[in-house]
């Protein structure tokens, strides 16, 4: 069977979530299958099951099918670095801050990461989903384009475009990205998703028999929006959430700092109907929320300074508001960061809110681990990504819950102890229960819109 790339007209065309579906589908329907971006910018990552880091998308779908995880699902990751700056993971590991300009210029050094990824799942799996990354024909950089052109062409991938009808400009994005492919590549794409419609369907007809007709180009289906608040790329994602807050009696305001990462912690009080989840960039906004989020950071000590400038300190080194810190923000809780080695920042000493007693100190060496930890006396399968040593991974003091550990609220326990003092009346749910079902039912919804049929005999061909 052939591997297929998906590639969007656009940014945010819906890729991630397709190529997840279609992994799924694929499963179900008896092919061994395997997810896969060449590379992904996102500071939303997770420790895979063979240690080291990718970004969630490709780590969710391997998941969803029960897939053990290795970084040869996503060999290059960049995230956000200081100024004109990406910190670099490659096969999974760390190798520190690059310049993006010596990135682009180095990028065929990139390539044999890339290829032998690509070869190894393509020795234990029958078929690759490879998702694309932007559009596949910013022509200034197609030379340089490792998740959508390099692929298609060194692995002779069938294609399948997805379009994003909300954006409007759809044809034009249909059309123009089609025609400016390579030759080679316009003649291994199988046809087109029109993604994210919404309203009366029967308005699209004519607009499927324009995109067959005239542009010569299948539609292999029209799929209808569904919000579906699970596996966020990046943090443009997770703002685009829907939730439904009619139950609602706890509010929670999570802190949207510039370099927030590893929002996907926050997935379960998305989808949580009793709880209502705001993402906060005044300090005055704390004085509405029962409990308030200091999230992840890839950059602590800038994003430190930005909550300074916010007038955020005053509050959150005040014992009166419920905090939850995570990752990044549990270390900007300590008196100080000390950052000799200057890992993340030039500053080598950095005062904290000084809410726990100690310092915390970056390390060259990330620590990147994943396990079940004893967390507030209860247990949490979670993970681990960062630099910051302190005496404990986690502490609790005051109305204040500090963590190195992500994935604190998937703990069912975690939410029901948190929510509980905060509202006897919460009743809380089963995340693992309802993850499994909702993403049953995203993938049903994507089956009954696309022509799976065609797109299996299209692989087969």
């Amino acid at each position: 069977m052939n591997s297929v790339s998906i590639f969007g007209t656009s940014s945010d065309a819906g890729k991630s979530t397709l190529s997840f579906a279609i992994t799924y589908l694929l499963h179900h329907r008896g092919v061994s299958v395997a997810p896969f971006k060449a590379q992904n910018v996102s500071n939303n990552s997770q420790v895979t099951d063979a240690g080291g880091e990718i970004a969630i998308p490709q780590y969710f779908a391997a998941r969803a099918i029960g897939l053990k995880t290795t970084p040869d699902m996503n060999p290059i990751l960049l995230k956000s670095g200081g100024k004109s700056k990406a910190h670099m993971i490659v096969n999974g590991k760390s190798v520190g801050d690059k310049d993006v300009w010596d990135y682009y210029r180095d990028i065929k050094t990139l390539r044999p990461h890339v290829k032998r990824a690509f070869l190894k799942l393509q020795k234990q799996y029958g078929c690759i989903v490879a998702e694309g990354a932007g559009s596949p024909v910013e022509l200034n950089l197609m030379d340089k384009d490792l998740s959508n052109i390099y692929i298609a062409d060194e692995f002779n991938t069938k294609i399948i475009l997805v379009a994003d009808i909300q954006r409007g400009g759809v044809f034009a994005s249909i059309y123009g990205v089609y025609h400016l492919l390579p030759k080679k590549l316009q003649k291994n794409v199988i046809g087109v998703i029109v993604n994210k419609f919404q309203g009366d369907m029967s308005l699209f007809d004519k607009g499927v028999k324009i995109i067959e007709k005239k542009f010569k180009i299948p539609v292999l289906g029209v799929v209808p929006f569904k919000p579906f608040n699970l596996g966020f790329e990046d943090s443009e994602s997770i703002m685009n959430y829907v939730q439904d807050t009619r139950d609602a009696i706890i509010k929670v305001g999570v802190i949207k700092l510039p370099h927030i990462s590893n929002f996907t912690d926050f997935e379960p009080l998305v989808v949580d109907r009793e709880v209502e989840l705001s993402f906060i960039s005044n300090a005055g906004d704390m004085a509405t929320c029962d409990l308030v989020v200091l999230p992840g950071s890839k950059r602590v000590v800038d994003d430190l300074a930005w909550l300074r400038e916010r007038g955020f300190e005053e509050k959150l080194s005040s014992t009166e508001q419920k905090v939850v810190a995570i990752c990044g923000g549990y270390e900007m809780m300590f008196e100080r960061i000390l950052d000799p080695d200057k890992v993340e920042s030039d500053a080598e000493i950095t005062k904290g809110f000084g809410r726990l007693k100690g310092d915390v100190t970056f390390q060259k060496e990330k620590i990147v681990k994943k396990g079940s930890y004893r967390i507030f006396k209860c247990i949490v399968d979670g993970y681990e990504i960062h630099n910051g040593i302190a005496k404990k991974r986690c502490k609790s003091k005051e109305n204040l819950y500090g963590t190195f550990i992500h994935g604190l609220f998937d703990s069912d326990e975690i939410r029901e102890m948190l929510f509980s003092e905060i509202n006897p009346n919460y009743k809380g749910y089963n995340f693992k229960k309802f993850k499994a079902k909702a993403i049953k039912e995203f993938a049903s919804h994507i089956e009954e819109h696309i022509d799976m049929d065609k797109i299996v005999k299209e692989l087969n061909s």
